[in-house]
């Protein structure tokens, strides 16, 4: 059996405001949901995210901020993506640098101090 890809749970304080910035300045595309409903999902190709807030989350007991890890298929493409969100006025933690544990990183956040770690696994091009 393969198991298809998770699709984390981010918390937001507002999500129709974490669902603006997700599409204005990180390109994703609103799915479905908003904030009456306390949860929206969002896509950029194959990779799916939902936004959830308190009201959503709260019987779950589930809290942020939280970090998730976005896998990309090579260095060029971790570069991209950078080179896009910088242009878009995204809040970067930390600017694209191989790291000595053989992944190329870099890390952004959203508005609510959730952290996105986008990278690429060189181990095995060596």
């Amino acid at each position: 059996m393969t198991l298809p890809a998770p699709v984390p749970e981010i918390p937001a304080g507002d999500v129709d405001k974490a669902v603006a910035y997700s599409v204005g300045t990180l390109g994703f595309t609103l799915d479905w949901g908003d904030g009456a409903g306390g949860i929206a999902g969002i896509s950029r190709g194959t990779c799916r995210l939902f936004i959830t807030n308190r009201s959503f989350r709260e019987p779950y007991g589930n809290t942020g901020p939280i970090l998730f890890w976005l896998n990309l298929d090579s260095k060029a493409e971790v570069d991209e993506l950078f080179t896009q969100w910088k242009a878009g006025q995204a809040k970067i933690v930390s600017e694209p640098e191989d790291k000595p544990w053989k992944l190329r990183e870099f890390i952004a956040a959203d508005l609510d101090g959730n952290l996105i770690r986008v990278f690429y696994d060189f181990s095995a091009e060596q």
